[in-house]
């Protein structure tokens, strides 16, 4: 670790909504870009982190020194070593590589939008993303999130998740979203239920207006989410019985690809 983070990590703070470690202050500047394609500069990266801004643009200088972070300017965005780091993780690697044919043949197959995400706590984490022509112009980007029961992946992955996630996902709240979110734990109860019943997931309008998503899950051996795709389109046009069965082949497809080179 270099000189100037160590010293970052021996100053301590006051102020206990500040970030007390070295680790804890790189995290938090790197957690600003989350969900963002574009480019920050120190003083929003110091307001977003809530760090002091001599000590968010001291840390800088040393994660540019890094490539963690690359300069544009004065303005700053996420350096090609976290994209490098981020493609040796194994599990996520490996879904990246069984997903990705399959994600293209169903974006051709439906010409709709098509998703790829994880679960993390009670968020959907979006992996990869393949644009449809003519869909709604979604917030989704690969690396932002999403609260799991506001969307078809999430709940598609809620269904085959522990009862302890479906407890933490409720302990969060189940704010929403969009017009159609399930707000109650019972609603959401028997949403899951059906989900795992017949295997897919549905959303109509509960991520935002006019969307409209089918997913389905891919588990692992002991069934088990590991992720989930879904394809997305504007809800007055995607009908969801067309595509369901394109959906479940998918996501039957990676789990068992996944499976077998686990």
């Amino acid at each position: 670790m270099s000189a100037a983070i160590l010293a970052e990590a021996r100053r301590g703070t006051a102020d206990p909504s500040v970030p007390d470690n070295a680790v804890a202050r790189i995290s938090a500047i790197l957690d600003c870009f989350a969900g963002r394609t574009g480019h920050l500069g120190v003083s929003e990266l110091s307001r977003r982190s809530g760090l002091p801004k001599s000590t968010t643009s001291r840390l800088v200088a040393d994660m540019v020194g890094h490539g963690l972070l690359e300069r544009e300017g004065t303005a700053l965005r996420l350096g090609c070593r976290i994209f490098e780091l981020g493609q040796h993780v194994p599990p996520r690697r490996a879904l990246r590589d069984v997903a990705l044919p399959l994600m293209s043949d169903l974006r051709a197959t439906t010409r709709l939008s098509v998703h790829l995400a994880v679960l993390d706590g009670s968020d959907a984490v979006y992996v990869e993303i393949l644009r449809g022509d003519s869909v709604p112009d979604m917030p989704s980007r690969p690396g932002g999130r999403i609260p799991a029961h506001a969307a078809a992946v999430g709940k598609a992955m809620l269904a085959f998740a522990p009862r302890r996630t479906f407890d933490e996902v409720v302990a969060c709240g189940l704010r929403r979203v969009g017009p159609r979110t399930l707000t109650t734990p019972r609603s959401l109860a028997r949403e899951l239920e059906r989900i795992r019943r017949d295997g897919l997931a549905f959303e109509h309008e509960e991520s935002g207006p006019g969307i409209a998503c089918v997913a389905g899950p891919i588990l692992d051996q002991d069934r088990r989410p590991v992720a989930a795709l879904s394809v997305s389109g504007w809800s007055a046009r995607l009908q969801p019985n067309r595509v369901a069965s394109d959906v479940r082949t998918a996501a039957l497809a990676a789990s068992r690809m996944l499976s077998s080179t686990a």
